[in-house]
């Protein structure tokens, strides 16, 4: 019995896939992504769109990639991924609509990917399954809004998970995390 053999591309998104399952299984703590940037986005999409799916980005050049993976371009409230490199106040009217699935059928919910940075700005508690007690973790370049959208949002088993990219690593925040805003920027 022989086993299948990864080509390169296989092997950088099962090592993405492994990390996306390890951020969501522990909520806030950074795991190792193997691309940076706006290609690290690009590998999540290429890692979780196919062409049974769809994804939503306002960026072009993501789109442009993630088109090759035969999955359909749709608008934000119908898109179960959707790919943010930066995510702006503007945007935040495009991620209001994202599907939070329903009780029938939780699993519709969107899975929200976001670009930032990680450190100095927006300093969270998070609390929930997978987090032993609590965590804080500080997190720049996000509108404060999206924290009152995602609470208004997440009420599990409703609502979206969420990646946050920050160049070449990725933390998970799943919709049954509680995520409390400790200090906002000043």
């Amino acid at each position: 019995m022989t086993a299948p053999v990864m080509n390169a591309a296989d092997t950088r998104q099962h090592a993405t896939f492994t990390a996306l399952m390890w951020a969501l299984s522990y909520p806030g703590r950074a795991t190792r992504l193997p691309a940076a940037g706006l290609d690290a986005l690009a590998l999540i999409g290429e890692t979780l769109v196919d062409l049974e799916t769809g994804f939503f980005t306002p960026d072009a050049m993501l789109t442009a990639r993630l088109a090759r993976t035969g999955g359909r371009n749709l608008p934000p409230d119908a898109a179960p991924y959707q790919f943010y490199p930066r995510l702006g106040r503007a945007d935040l009217d495009l991620l209001a609509t994202a599907p939070v699935g329903s009780h029938a059928d939780p699993d519709l919910a969107a899975t929200i990917v976001i670009g930032c940075p990680l450190g100095w700005d927006t300093r969270l508690r998070l609390s929930g399954p997978g987090i032993a007690g609590t965590r804080e973790v500080l997190i720049a370049g996000l509108p404060n809004a999206l924290w009152s959208l995602r609470a208004a949002t997440a009420r599990a088993p409703l609502g979206w998970d969420l990646f946050l990219v920050m160049d070449s690593a990725v933390l998970g925040l799943p919709r049954t995390t509680t995520v409390e805003v400790l200090a906002w920027p000043m």
